[in-house]
């Protein structure tokens, strides 16, 4: 870890002073030595830590000398980075005129072109701690000697290679095991057990407990056997509140914010009442009876044929739960744990290299004792080794006689991480802040490496791009599992493993911790231990109290507060001395969890000595307003204000952020106007909404200010499209055509204050609002045209996606027909008696013709269309048609016997609050309903006619 605090360190310098030699700056006086020589030692001292790392291990006087050096290098990259900040406020603010002459000679590197006099006394402190600094080096520098280091050359150039993900869902092995979980939970007769009967999985870390069990909940005979099925990852500490939460949660009950054990329990009690159940609890360490005995005797309640399954590496934990013959994990046999290897080992290599590479294969995965974590994680580092002799180097590594975590997983994990580049350790080694099981979110968890600097320093590079390429890195080599993927097969989030995670805390040791705080108590306890902290995460149960104690922890990285319930006591007046406190904090996660919680109801001004603050959440805080002093943290990235209902306006000099890559503002309606400075933040990779005003004061912000923000990418809703007046304007600045990477985009028509709006201003204004031609999901409403026609529209060939809400006057969607690419389209709210969705007949078809449109449409929604009357289909064929929903029309008369008849693959007909419609189409008494008989499933009103259940998209 050493390595990649050095490197950071070092690169930071690199970049302070480039910036400096691209401005014509040049260091003055002894200064600019001091600086040289840091580099010198940095550069020195780098070379020998691959070995080092390695080496500390089973060496304590080399981590003692580990640890030396990274301390060192975290005080010296808080120096450079108050350094860089100086340098980026003056050019905001500029120097000021009216500063004072120094009363005495200091020594200085800042430019008097650059820095006023007054900045270089107040700055003078640098100069100081980096010629201290430089002395401590040469004396870590000199120490190296000691251990006869082998010198290693550094790339200066490192980019994680594009990867893509094994399959892991295949399981090698376990048949046995397998068949005889099943036969378990499916069967019924109880003679071992009268009551609730306990299963357990019992054996070391890495066995496969947990994989065993994930295979047996999602069976399709135990999904069919059980009412409700219910995972709960227990683990160390056994927190009998969280667990009791979590199993009301699996059972789909609401808490009502119930905050005393007993309560809980009472609930757990009555939920479970006549449900034959399945509960899962994952990774059991407690021997407590009495804590285990308070859920079970409320858990009989539940039918009979219910069961709970336990996960755990104790034999006496499966007995102080009264688990009745355990089912033991042993070791896989080698030709199963070669199957594990071997997929990943040789996935997608040429048949003659595996061959090549079998033999030294089996004596690799020999080492790895019959452990499946140890035989996965050592096939996915080979899978990038492609030569023999690479392979040879991971097989007689000294690495493998390590045994300090578990019995045979060390080794491998060691020989794993080792092989990552140093910035990607850094990356993995920050997953340690999380407790275990925690569902790591990848954006977030991207945005985190980037307030430490991991993903680099230039604010013109992608860091998402190189976050998003780490994190491939490290889940192809299996550091992350559990992937949560979206509709487009993206991870969204992942866990780690649980030996994994204690791989990552025995490496970063004292640096990274957790705690959980309880209702009537502060858990956290200040040490020695912990002084020394770079990044914790904070678990706030129902009406725990916020430890004060943590602000003693100054050299705190990252601070990430996880409140679980909506009562939780965040007091205000905590603030002021927190952020005084904890000022080399790069991230700060002050969010709630429960939306509306509203835990924080200010922010207060001390928030600007967090000067070297680059993550900011309080998404879910009942703040009403920002304090202009938030517009300090000039390195500030990521700014989370989500669901922050309350919150009215942004503060005025939002401007000065010139390094905000992402102003997350999901779900803040309040938001009245922006100021007209956010056309300043060119650096904006992400702006979920912004609110045109029809203020006319230069202060707020136009249609204007977006035309510079051409890095924006994802999605992105306009409100307040009905306040622009100058359309030409609009037209003529392109404002949206220049933002390749933006695939989803919101238009709201809506207008403050009173007038109407013509029909046609819409229609003009639409047509200026030209997109990029990338885009693949629009979202348009309180339109006022009757059509959707525009050139702009009609070049959409990549559009997926497409709603249109509240459009009183839309009527021809016939346009919209020809668009290529569209799968899903919903059409709510309208005010029209007829929709058009047939080609006008222009002579190139007669009326007899039937023509193709919406040619990948699958998805076709109508609700809440209260005076629609007629559908004007024509002959018209919709080929790919599988979901057809209509809902809240009461006054549509019929479907049109075109669609019923040509959409050969309609599988949903839903038909819900139209009362003609259903009185129509209904089996046995309606006139129709052979035109629709031959759809698999049918729906009025959430009652299903035929078919099995269908998921909705």
């Amino acid at each position: 870890m050493a390595d990649a605090i050095v490197n950071l360190a070092l690169e930071q310098l690199l970049q302070i002073t480039a910036k400096k030699i691209g401005e014509e700056v040049r260091l003055v006086g002894n200064v600019e030595n001091e600086v040289e020589n840091l580099r010198r030692n940095l550069k020195a001292i780098q070379a020998v830590l691959v070995d080092a790392e390695e080496k500390q291990v089973q060496d304590e006087t080399v981590r003692n000398w580990l640890d030396q050096l990274k301390d060192t290098s975290y005080d010296m990259e808080d120096v450079l980075d108050e350094w860089n900040t100086e340098i980026m406020r003056l050019q905001v603010e500029g120097d000021p005129e009216d500063a004072p002459a120094p009363k005495q000679k200091v020594p200085s590197f800042f430019p008097c072109s650059c820095f006023g006099i007054k900045q270089v006394v107040l700055r003078r402190d640098i100069a100081q701690k980096i010629k201290e600094f430089n002395e401590k080096l040469e004396i870590i520098a000199k120490e190296k000697l000691r251990y006869n280091f082998k010198e290693t050359s550094i790339e200066t150039s490192e980019r994680a290679r594009s990867t893509s993900l094994v399959d892991e869902t295949a399981i090698c092995g376990r048949e046995f095991e397998k068949n005889l979980l099943v036969s378990k939970l499916l069967d019924e007769r109880n003679e071992e057990q009268k009551d609730l009967p306990v299963i357990s999985l019992v054996g070391m870390g890495g066995i496969g407990k947990t994989t065993l069990a994930q295979l047996a909940y999602n069976n399709d005979e135990v999904k069919s056997h059980f009412d409700t099925r219910i995972w709960v990852c227990v683990s160390d500490p056994f927190d009998e509140f969280r667990v009791a939460k979590a199993i009301i949660e699996g059972l789909k009950c609401c808490t009502n914010n119930l905050v005393e054990l007993e309560s809980l329990l009472q609930h757990i009690h009555e939920c479970i009442s006549g449900k034959k159940f399945l509960l899962i609890l994952d990774d059991v360490w407690s021997e407590d009876y009495d804590k285990w005995k308070k859920f079970y005797h409320c858990l009989k309640n539940g039918s009979h044929g219910s069961k709970v399954l336990i996960t755990t590496r104790k034999k006496t934990v499966a007995s102080t739960m009264e688990s009745v013959n355990p089912i033991i994990m042993k070791e896989l046999s080698e030709e199963e744990c070669w199957s594990v290897f071997r997929r990943l080992a040789f996935f997608d290599r040429p048949p003659k290299e595996c061959e090549k590479l079998e033999k030294i294969g089996r004596e690799i995965v020999a080492k790895c004792k019959g452990l499946p974590l140890a035989a996965k994680t050592i096939g996915s580092l080979l899978r990038f080794k492609r030569t023999r002799d690479e392979w040879q180097r991971i097989l007689d590594s000294e690495i493998w006689k390590l045994e300090e975590i578990v019995k045979g997983l060390l080794s491998p994990l060691m020989l794993s991480y080792n092989d990552l580049p140093s910035g990607i350790k850094q990356c993995f080694l920050y997953c340690a802040i999380f407790p275990k099981d925690h569902n790591i979110n990848k954006d977030h968890l991207i945005k985190l490496w980037m307030a430490q600097g991991y993903l680099g320093f230039d604010n013109d590079t992608e860091m998402e791009v190189i976050g998003q390429e780490y994190f491939d890195h490290l889940a192809s080599r299996s550091f992350f599992q559990e992937f949560q993927k979206d509709d487009d097969e993206n991870i969204i989030s992942c866990k780690m493993h649980d030996i994994v995670h204690d791989f990552a805390q025995f490496l970063t040791k004292n640096e990274y911790f957790t705690v959980g705080i309880k209702w009537g108590s502060e858990d956290l306890v200040i040490n020695t231990s912990n002084e020394k902290a770079r990044h914790s995460m904070l678990t706030l149960h129902v009406e725990a109290t916020f430890p004060i104690s943590i602000s003693s922890i100054k050299s705190l990285r990252s601070l990430l507060i996880d409140c679980e319930g909506s009562r939780c006591s965040m007091l205000d007046d905590v603030l002021p001395n927190l952020f005084g406190e904890l000022t080399s904090l790069r991230a700060l996660d002050i969010s709630a969890r429960i939306v509306g919680a509203n835990l924080i109801a200010a922010i207060p001004k001390e928030v600007k000595k967090l000067i070297h603050l680059k993550y900011l959440n309080l998404s879910g805080q009942g703040v009403e307003e920002l304090p202009e002093t938030l517009c300090e943290l000039y390195n500030l990235q990521t700014l989370d204000i989500s669901e922050c209902t309350k919150l009215k306006e942004l503060p005025q000099g939002m401007g000065k952020l010139i390094n905000l890559r992402h102003l997350i503002n999901l779900g803040t309606f309040s938001l009245r106007y922006m100021h007209k400075g956010i056309e300043k933040l060119t650096c904006l990779r992400t702006l979920i909404e912004f609110v045109s005003s029809s203020d006319g004061s230069k202060a707020c912000s136009t249609l204007a200010c977006l035309k510079d923000l051409k890095h924006l990418r994802g999605r992105l809703k306009i409100r307040g499209l009905g306040n622009v007046t100058n359309v030409s304007e609009v037209k003529r600045m392109q404002i949206l055509s220049n933002k390749e990477h933006l695939f989803y985009l919101k238009l709201y028509f809506d207008k403050d204050g009173e007038g109407e709006r013509k029909n046609d201003d819409d229609e003009l204004l639409l047509e200026a609002l030209q997109p990029h031609p990338n885009l693949e999901k629009l979202d348009i409403t309180s339109y006022r045209g009757s059509t959707f026609y525009s050139d702009w529209i009609m070049s959409l060939t990549g559009l997926r996606e497409l709603s249109l809400t509240c459009c009183p006057n839309c009527m021809y969607l016939s346009p919209l027909g020809k668009l290529p690419s569209l799968e899903s389209l919903l059409i709510l709210v309208t005010s029209v008696k007829k929709l058009v969705t047939r080609i006008e007949n222009d002579g190139a078809f007669s009326s007899s013709t039937s023509v193709i449109l919406f040619p990948k449409l699958k998805v076709l929604n109508f609700s809440c269309n209260y005076k629609w009357e007629e559908w004007d289909y024509g002959n018209s064929i919709l080929p790919c048609l599988t979901s057809l929903l209509i809902d809240r029309c009461p006054k549509l008369r019929a479907l049109p016997d075109g669609l019923l008849q040509g959409a050969k693959n309609l599988q949903l007909l839903k038909i819900e609050n139209s009362d003609l419609l259903e009185e129509r189409y209904r089996k046995g008494t309606g006139e129709d309903w052979q035109k629709i008989s031959h759809v698999p499933n049918i729906r009025f009103n959430l009652s299903y006619l035929q078919g099995g259940p269908l998921p909705l998209r």
